[in-house]
């Protein structure tokens, strides 16, 4: 793939990855044929700032384990509220990192 296409790509979307894959998703791009930069333009990322606001007011009813895919753990989170709001606060912290992990898993599926 393209230099450039790959800078544009990590420009627009590399603060949504983790930072240690950062490399890896790079020199996997430049192993990729071009016509996989428009697959990649597709994939929806899910913006880990995004994920944590959500996570902050809705939380306790599990719609950012929702966002993220994990459906099992988003109706565990809605029946019990959080664990009485326990585990929404401890997700404030580490949802944002669980969405740049599923933007990783995602990417890589593809590459």
């Amino acid at each position: 793939m393209d230099q450039q296409r790959i800078a544009n790509f990590m420009n627009a979307y590399g603060k949504r990855f983790p930072a240690d894959k950062r490399a890896y998703i790079e020199d996997a791009m430049r192993n990729c044929p071009d016509e996989k930069y428009n697959l990649l333009a597709t994939i929806n990322f899910k913006n880990p700032t995004t994920v944590t606001v959500v996570s902050i007011f809705f939380g306790y009813l599990g719609i950012d384990r929702f966002m993220l895919g994990q459906a099992g753990l988003g109706v565990l989170k809605l029946l019990t509220g959080g664990f009485l709001g326990i585990w929404a606060f401890i997700d404030w912290f580490l949802v944002g990192k669980k969405a740049k992990e599923w933007n990783y898993q995602e990417i890589t599926k593809r590459l």
